[in-house]
């Protein structure tokens, strides 16, 4: 089974998710607009419509579009 390219990693405990892609950090997002921008300054001019695609992005630690510190 291949793993999605785009991993959004769990909260930092000061808020934000780190995200990478292909194991590259490309930033800590505090919103879903901050992972759109990531992935398209990474090439993909789509990227709203990846978020939610399990084949292209994967969640961890905690729900997805959750970005909050508890």
């Amino acid at each position: 089974m291949q793993t999605a390219p785009i991993v959004v990693h769990a909260l930092s405990p000061t808020g934000g998710r780190r995200v990478t892609a292909r194991g590259q950090i490309l930033g800590l997002a505090h919103s879903d607009a901050d992972v759109i921008e990531f992935l398209r300054r990474a090439g993909l001019p789509d990227a709203e419509v990846l978020l939610d695609d399990a084949a292209w992005v994967k969640w961890r630690g905690g729900r997805a579009h959750h970005y909050e510190a508890a």
